[in-house]
């Protein structure tokens, strides 16, 4: 993910794969469980990545309970697409770079996008 550091990816991965909101010891420990053996950050280091993440506007924080529970705000697809559409607005040149990336895809990706842009085209 563009624009955030490796421990930021890692909370917002946890955040995404989360069913509801998590506090900062829930994030911490799934941190731990998907980390090497004494690789997992402090309670503290993760509520410090949850306030940098809320300030740039990818984490919610709900107040109304102690402790806190933070949540993504856009959905993974979201903030993927989000992404997409900034690289392509920094284009020059816009549709060289549609026609390099369609000329990327797997056929499946590529039935995926044609279905999609037929279904944009008919609403």
């Amino acid at each position: 993910m563009a624009g955030l550091g490796e421990l930021e990816r890692s909370v917002m991965e946890q955040l995404w794969m989360g069913d509801s909101a998590l506090t900062a010891n829930e994030v911490r420990d799934r941190l731990a469980a998907a980390s090497a053996p004494g690789r997992a950050p402090a309670t503290t280091t993760v509520l410090t990545v949850l306030s940098r993440l809320e300030r740039k506007g990818f984490v919610g924080r709900s107040r109304d309970t102690r402790p806190h529970r933070y949540s993504a705000l856009l959905s993974r697809a979201e903030h993927t697409a989000e992404l997409m559409h900034e690289v392509l607005s920094a284009s020059s040149d816009r549709d060289a770079a549609l026609a390099r990336f369609v000329g990327t895809v797997s056929a499946g990706e590529a039935n995926t996008l044609r279905r999609l842009l037929d279904d944009l085209v008919r609403h």
